[in-house]
């Protein structure tokens, strides 16, 4: 079954519109097509009942990362879903909805778990912060990147970076290092990102740790706000099916 097939007969279960199914709807229908394994239910279904998506990344070179839709108020199903993509004893990183976490701790060794809140940012709440410090180039995986470097050691203290990005969204990552801090330097890289995304037709999407306040601070002095979505991130092994 070819990839373009398995995509469609998947593509009601995504609303590629929507911040929630932002991500999946990424890796689902724009990561490229040969670091994609993509497992509809049933296999050769015209229209599946849920899927796997199975990516190469940057993040893990051995593990993949995976997102999945899931008939959740069927266990027997979603058990399969899962089963029919993954190899019992595969290590895997995967984000899913927080409803999905009961499903995942009963069926993988769960190794690390993160509880992740989705924001979006609002146009109507944004204003541009100018600082001359911030620099555009391009990021490792080939996205935009904004910076700030040091003058006197050429270290970059601070980078705003795109995790992935697809016609409609495109998510936010920061990273500031620990002597660079506290000089509104992450901000400044954030809104210069948000704001090239808003001038090329995409809404900034920005997934933060539920305990992480200063990094939920910075995204809502930007002008991100709270979409009520929530993530799990685990990395985990797959058990034997049961």
């Amino acid at each position: 079954m070819a990839l373009t097939q398995q995509r469609r007969a998947i593509f009601h279960l995504l609303d590629e519109k929507n911040p929630a199914d932002g991500m999946a709807s990424y890796f689902a229908f724009h990561h490229p097509d040969n670091r994609t394994i993509l497992r509809p239910y049933p296999y050769a279904a015209i229209r599946a009942q849920g899927y796997v998506a199975l990516s190469r990344t940057g993040m893990d070179l051995f593990r993949p990362f995976v997102t999945l839709r899931l008939p959740i108020h069927d266990m027997q199903t979603s058990t399969n879903v899962i089963y029919e993509a993954i190899d019992a004893g595969t290590a895997v990183i995967l984000n899913a909805p927080a409803r999905y976490a009961p499903l995942l701790h009963a069926l993988f060794e769960v190794q690390s778990e993160e509880q992740l809140s989705l924001y979006r940012l609002r146009p109507s709440h944004f204003e541009p912060i100018i600082n001359v410090l911030v620099t555009q180039d391009t990021a490792p995986n080939g996205l935009p990147r904004f910076s700030i470097r040091d003058r006197d050691s050429g270290v970059i203290g601070a980078s705003a970076t795109l995790n992935w990005q697809s016609p409609n969204f495109a998510e936010i990552g920061v990273t500031t290092k620990s002597g660079y801090r506290r000089r509104g330097w992450g901000r400044s890289v954030v809104s210069a990102m948000a704001n090239y995304l808003l001038e090329n037709g995409r809404i900034p999407l920005y997934v933060v740790a539920q305990n992480n306040e200063a990094s939920i601070q910075l995204a809502e002095s930007v002008g991100f706000t709270d979409t009520g979505a929530r993530e799990t991130l685990i990395q985990a092994v797959l058990k034997p099916q049961p």
